[in-house]
């Protein structure tokens, strides 16, 4: 009895619908688009917002009462610097999209950019103010390539030192090509007479590495040596060294209408504000008493309008910005991750403390802006930029976390499986 298999009829395949196929790719983009973003995301873009705003109160606050005194609107600068805020907001968010890879290829491009665009200060383009020659004028637009500069030499150094990492012990590797690449940009700076904003990028250089774990002995040679120059810079110049004596000097009363004049209204409007302030608008250092009332100075008038609770609450600001920038330097296992965003975070935070001291007279008169709140559409431009490569770097962070703790499991099954091979 033969038995023959019951023949089975192939159905043909039906093809995916190309439609169907668009239609699940798409919910994959917007899910990664929607996908939750980590704490440290929305705590640094939240105190971003919210300073950039408080600091265009306090611009419209503190320039109001002498652009009427000219014959111009009340608004007409906060308007201009609420354009910078318009266009770094968005970009903001735009550098938050850019992925690690794109930002390590862009950083030597960027460098090379941000110093021939800092040379054309000394181009008939070039204009200066108060002794530096460091703004170029274009289309009536006044801007600062220096702080592009800030940003640029953060991620080259960062690029650098993450591509040595295996020969961060020996100083020959760690001196070039750092050395005199950073030195060639901070020179194009100081060429300017800009100590200060030289300064700032002295420090950024120095927070990176300090962030990528170089040896102490290392790291303090060219702290030592920055400090060097920065004090032989101070003694040769006249003129850094009589507002140096004039900050020494106790008395600063004696030299009231010369170097001492700017320093001792700051200090005059911090402390007619008390505890709760004048209230906002009320300020009479704005009246032309404080000259760099809504540059430099700006933290004076929020003492003087605020009082000593407005000030708390600009630290506060700056503190929690801080505080989510160092989580994603803890955080993170990708160390041009973690050297960028040190030398960006010292950049800001720094920045932020030392304009902060020179308006309570525990600093010299440096010239640096407080961060996203001095007017200078280029500063807040710079930071807010800044600001969305932090937010870049955070996005990273649920990927290095998941991929630390498969390492830590992996390790402890590794034990457990060698203790059970031992126990028999």
């Amino acid at each position: 009895m033969s038995t023959t298999q019951p023949r089975t009829r192939k159905v043909p395949e039906i093809p995916p619908d190309p439609q169907n196929r668009r239609g699940l790719a798409a919910r994959v983009t917007l899910g990664r688009v929607f996908a939750p973003v980590p704490s440290e995301f929305l705590l640094i873009a939240s105190m971003a917002l919210l300073l950039t705003v408080f600091g265009l109160v306090m611009v419209l606050s503190a320039t109001s009462a002498t652009a009427t005194a000219r014959g111009e609107a009340p608004w007409e600068i906060v308007l201009k610097q609420g354009l910078f805020a318009v266009v770094g907001i968005p970009l903001m968010f735009v550098a938050s999209r850019l992925p690690v890879p794109f930002l390590k290829k862009m950083a030597w491009p960027a460098l090379i950019f941000a110093i021939v665009f800092q040379l054309l200060v000394f181009t008939p383009l070039g204009h200066g103010a108060d002794g530096n020659r460091n703004w170029i004028i274009i289309a009536g637009f006044q801007a600062q390539p220096s702080e592009f500069l800030k940003l640029a030499l953060a991620l080259w150094v960062a690029l650098v030192l993450f591509r040595k990492q295996n020969h961060l012990r020996k100083w020959q590797h760690v001196f070039i090509p750092l050395v005199p690449v950073a030195g060639l940009a901070i020179a194009t700076v100081l060429a300017g007479d800009d100590l200060g904003t030289a300064m700032i990028l002295v420090l950024i250089v120095l927070g990176a590495l300090f962030f990528s774990g170089v040896p102490l002995r290392i790291f303090i040679l060219p702290a030592i040596a920055a400090a060097g120059a920065v004090a032989f810079l101070a003694v040769t110049s006249p003129d850094r060294m009589r507002r140096f004596m004039s900050f020494l000097n106790p008395n600063c009363l004696e030299d009231y209408f010369n170097d001492c004049y700017q320093p001792l209204h700051g200090i005059w409007g911090l402390a007619s504000g008390g505890v709760f302030g004048l209230g906002l608008g009320n300020s009479r250092e704005k009246y032309d008493w404080l000259p760099a009332a809504a540059n430099d100075y700006i933290f004076a008038i929020v003492g003087e309008e605020l009082g000593l609770i407005g000030c708390a609450v600009v630290l506060a600001l700056f503190a929690l910005f801080a505080v989510g920038a160092f989580h994603i330097i803890r955080k993170t296992d990708d160390p041009f991750v973690r050297i960028a965003a040190g030398g960006i975070t010292v950049w800001i935070v720094g920045q932020a403390l030392i304009n902060v001291g020179v308006v309570l007279r525990v600093f010299p008169v440096l010239g640096v802006p407080l961060p996203f709140m001095s007017q200078g559409g280029t500063s807040l431009l710079s930071v807010l930029v800044a600001s969305g490569v932090l937010l870049a770097f955070a996005r990273t962070l649920p990927d290095a976390v998941a991929r630390r703790q498969a390492a830590i499991d992996l390790a402890a099954a590794r034990r457990m499986a060698a203790s059970r091979s031992r126990a028999r």
